[in-house]
């Protein structure tokens, strides 16, 4: 077992200040289910006093890694931390093998975008066939979340495929920087439209905007499952993928994906050939509302009358640290209202994977914020991450709300654009 595992564990006072952040604990109220029931769990494993059974194993399966401790503690655990090298330890070791091949084959899925495509389209074909009750077929359901719980799917575009951006758009102006967006994989299916409207927002900001065709997945939803070795390797790949664009920033416009690049120094520490390489790459990533900031938002000359609530993506505001920003973006933008959302931070649920391996916990935190957004009266709910978008846009459909969800930096695109 990583060393590591153990020696950052022990940084735990068992203080408390975890519990009220935790979104599991607020719901079951069992300490098993808190960071410190859980970093306390895995300290036991590491030191042998408790073997790794299924039962330990359930519950740190039950975390939805979205870091909101790390926020609250005064120690200054790195709970992420730990607790990726633990999910690499436990995938090889006390996961079900037909267990471990799904969710691998499902991850590996995802990381490409055209069997992700292709993956929902069979989905949706599947979904009507079943009478519309947007839910993952049972076989794979059993799989991935267990027998007996009905894996619901998010909301889903009505034809998905995958998008692509120009390789360089030139900057609206003169040019002042030059950067590269990685397209992701999730998004360029998902939501290619937020890709487009971030790229003409750079470039309405000065920026000459690269998108690299090699660049491809950045291991992020393998890092957080504990598939480690395969995070470092896709890793290895984009860096290589990225080398010699001597861009001032690489940009992305998904949490997720913006908080497992600013980690690939730590990610590849110990790599003799990508150790410098990873470091210096992760230095120059930035979350498109983190890089507008910094460089000076073009007043838009546009306005929008729209009501907003704005949602805090876990990996953007308790990995990046990043709540500010997305909200200085929105508050740019001539007539809109601002409006602030209970629990803007707590987790809907989405938490990459954990709505379909995890979908009773996922549904009652999305329920909890699909009633916040309720409360709001909000005409549009923003949000900085794909799976959020979509895990949350289904929760509103499903009330009959009269909202929709968007990126911030849709807002600002849509500003621009409505300006002379």
């Amino acid at each position: 077992m990583d060393p590591r595992i153990h020696q950052e564990a022990l940084a735990c006072i068992r203080c408390g200040f975890c519990l009220d952040a935790c979104p599991t604990f607020r719901l079951t109220g069992s300490e098993a289910d808190s960071p410190r029931g859980r970093i306390y769990l895995m300290r036991s494993v590491a030191e042998g006093s408790l073997p790794l059974s299924s039962e330990v194993l359930s519950h740190l399966d039950r975390c939805l890694g979205c870091r909101a401790c790390e926020a609250a503690c005064p120690s200054g655990v790195a709970y992420g931390d730990i607790l990726e090298r633990f999910r690499a330890h436990a995938e090889s070791e006390a996961r079900p093998a037909a267990s471990r091949m799904a969710r691998r084959a499902l991850l590996g899925t995802m990381a490409s975008p055209g069997r992700f495509a292709l993956l929902l389209r069979a989905s949706q074909a599947l979904d009507r066939l079943s009478g519309g009750s947007h839910e993952m077929p049972p076989a794979a359901a059993a799989l991935l979340a267990g027998e007996g719980e009905a894996v619901a799917l998010p909301d889903l575009p009505a034809r998905p495929r995958v998008g692509h951006l120009p390789a360089v758009t030139p900057a609206s102006g003169r040019a002042r920087h030059r950067v590269a967006v990685l397209e992701g994989c999730a998004m360029r299916v998902l939501y290619h439209a937020t890709n487009e409207a971030t790229v003409r927002v750079l470039a309405r900001n000065g920026c000459e905007v690269h998108a690299p065709a090699a660049a491809g997945c950045c291991g992020a939803l393998h890092l957080h499952a504990g598939l480690r070795e395969d995070a470092r390797e896709m890793a290895r790949r984009l860096i290589d993928a990225l080398e010699g664009g001597e861009y001032e920033a690489l940009v992305s416009n998904s949490a997720g994906c913006g908080s497992a690049l600013k980690e690939y120094g730590e990610l590849l520490a110990d790599d003799p050939v990508y150790a410098a390489r990873a470091g210096e790459l992760a230095t120059r990533v930035r979350d498109v509302s983190e890089f507008l900031v910094e460089v000076g938002i073009e007043p838009p000359r546009g306005s929008c009358g729209e009501v907003v609530a704005y949602h805090d993506a876990c990996h953007l505001a308790h990995a990046q640290r990043i709540t500010s920003a997305p909200r200085q973006v929105i508050e740019s933008i001539p007539g809109v209202r601002v409006v602030e959302l209970a629990e803007a931070d707590m987790c809907c649920g989405s938490a990459g994977t954990y709505n379909v391996t995890q979908p009773a916990l996922a549904r009652a935190l999305l329920e909890r914020k699909v009633d916040h957004v309720a409360e709001t009266g909000a005409s549009v709910l923003a949000a900085a991450n794909p799976g959020c978008m979509a895990w949350i846009t289904r929760g509103i459909r499903e009330r009959g709300l009269p909202v929709r969800v968007a990126h911030p930096v849709e807002l600002l695109d849509a500003a621009y654009q409505a300006g002379p």
